[in-house]
């Protein structure tokens, strides 16, 4: 497939990724399956295509899922090509409030780990936050990894949290990305704070304007670690790209407003020689808008070489 190239007459990574997130994109018949977690809570998953044919496992971004313009762009994709697809949500996500205080994070490789073993996909593909939880398990389970999938591609992956975090909290990012995380994040966080009777400051919460300050009150605590830096920097699929052994695409725009260009470089400088680097010079978040449903197409298209 050619690399990527944007439209002409849609310029710039913020009209990109507004155009991908609010385009159109194909309707999909998603099947729901609840799954009971070893820990007392639970997960749903939506399944497309039929009851054959490779299996594609999509891990989608914060606060996304099979309704997600990128998910029902591949689900599709999928379908015309006669695979399967299947979409586990992250704790939360899927409409129903999870049973336990904990929910998901950009780290948590053990809950993703879990999954994958179950399922058993041909090939799994991460977006955003769930393509850096999909590369930060490639990385831990190393060689291992290939007893699991055949393939993997990540896009659009904040891999340098700390990096990715503080461009989302400053300036148009902060209007156009951040605060639309935090309306549903704030929402859920309350929603615990009462159920659980959980010692965080629901007002503090409340008044979060960033997703640093919201990481700091809800994630870390919620999740193990100290503080939303500490978070940021263990959470990071970056330092494990040396480490990866599946052969595993990483498609990244480098006009990527969550990311800084910068930050891209600096993390896969030292990707191992089983990651396959692709960086169009645009694209967007996500996005990849006005050729066909470009990113769905060159993920399978991945996947299906020899």
């Amino acid at each position: 497939m050619s690399p990527y190239r944007a439209p002409w007459w849609l310029p710039g990574g913020h009209l990109q990724t507004l155009y991908g997130a609010l385009g159109p994109a194909p309707r999909v018949a998603w099947r729901r399956k609840r799954w009971d977690t070893p820990d007392g809570d639970f997960i749903e998953l939506d399944w497309s295509g039929g009851d054959a044919g490779p299996l594609v496992a999509l891990f989608h971004g914060l606060e996304g899922g099979s309704g997600s313009h990128y998910a029902r762009k591949l689900g599709a994709a999928a379908a015309a090509r006669g695979w399967r697809c299947v979409v586990p949500h992250f704790r939360g996500c899927s409409g129903e409030v999870n049973r336990l205080a904990r929910a998901y994070h950009s780290g948590d490789s053990a809950e993703l780990d879990w999954i994958l073993r179950r399922l058993r996909p041909d090939f799994a593909a991460g977006v955003s936050l769930g393509g850096n939880v999909l590369l930060k398990w490639l990385g831990e389970q190393g060689a291992a990894a290939a007893g699991v999938v055949r393939r993997a591609a990540a896009a659009s992956a904040p891999l340098d949290l700390a990096a990715s975090g503080h461009a989302l909290d400053r300036g148009l990012n902060r209007r156009l990305y951040a605060r639309h995380f935090l309306v549903t994040m704030k929402a859920k966080a309350r929603a615990k704070i009462a159920s659980h009777r959980l010692p965080i400051d629901a007002a503090r919460v409340a008044r979060a304007r960033t997703l640093h300050a919201f990481d700091d009150l809800v994630t870390a605590p919620l999740h193990g670690f100290r503080d939303a830096d500490d978070y940021w920097a263990r959470a990071s699929s970056a330092p494990w790209l040396e480490h990866i052994r599946v052969p595993t695409l990483l498609v990244n725009a480098r006009n990527d407003p969550f990311l800084p260009p910068a930050a891209l470089a600096a993390a896969t400088r030292r990707a191992s020689a089983d990651v396959v680097l692709e960086f169009p010079r645009s694209g967007g978040h996500a996005a990849f808008p006005g050729r066909a449903q470009w990113l769905a197409h060159r993920l399978l298209e991945f996947f299906a070489a020899p």
